[in-house]
């Protein structure tokens, strides 16, 4: 009976352990601190974050915009690819993604001055990329923020400069 009791002790105090472990890990020593004990932890005072922020701790002021920089939304032609899916049975099959798009970029970056004569060329690339997606890499939200930032690089590769900000996805529809 003492024997078995020693072992339960011992399995207990090792989970224990790994949960603390896994905490820290996770969260940091700070914030695994104050998870436990159940204060709060105090962000750090930064430039954007002076502690004068709302009630709720969140600082909602806006960054600064430069004055000379102008931001420009370009469109896309609508586009249709074929992307891979599976069927409840196992059986791969395809599926036709159809995607509406705009790329937003600063024009008064350098190189922001090519973007509009190589839209054929970043609309081409959106395609080639977009064809070896499957119907799981467009799902949820984690999906569409993949998706985003690919075709941002992208942009910013085709374009040769940093002016492309943001992809605007309006449609996004797999049937």
């Amino acid at each position: 009976m003492g024997k078995r009791l020693m072992t339960l002790v011992l399995v207990l105090a090792l989970g224990v352990a790994a949960l603390a472990g896994g905490l820290v890990a996770s969260l940091g020593f700070d914030e695994a601190v104050a998870l436990v004990t159940g204060s709060e932890v105090e962000a750090p005072k930064t430039a954007a974050n002076d502690g004068h922020g709302d009630e709720d701790g969140d600082s909602h002021t806006p960054a600064p915009e430069h004055p000379s920089s102008k931001v420009m939304v370009t469109p896309f032609k609508e586009i249709i690819v074929n992307i891979s899916a599976t069927t409840a049975t196992g059986r791969q099959t395809t599926r036709f993604l159809k995607l509406n798009t705009a790329l937003v970029y600063d024009s008064s970056k350098a190189g922001a001055d090519h973007i509009e004569e190589r839209k054929l060329y970043l609309r081409d690339s959106f395609q080639d990329y977009l064809r070896q997606l499957s119907e799981r890499d467009v799902q949820g939200s984690a999906g569409l923020a993949i998706l985003k930032a690919e075709l941002l690089r992208r942009a910013r590769t085709i374009s040769d400069s940093q002016a492309p900000q943001e992809i605007l996805i309006s449609d996004l529809i797999v049937q």
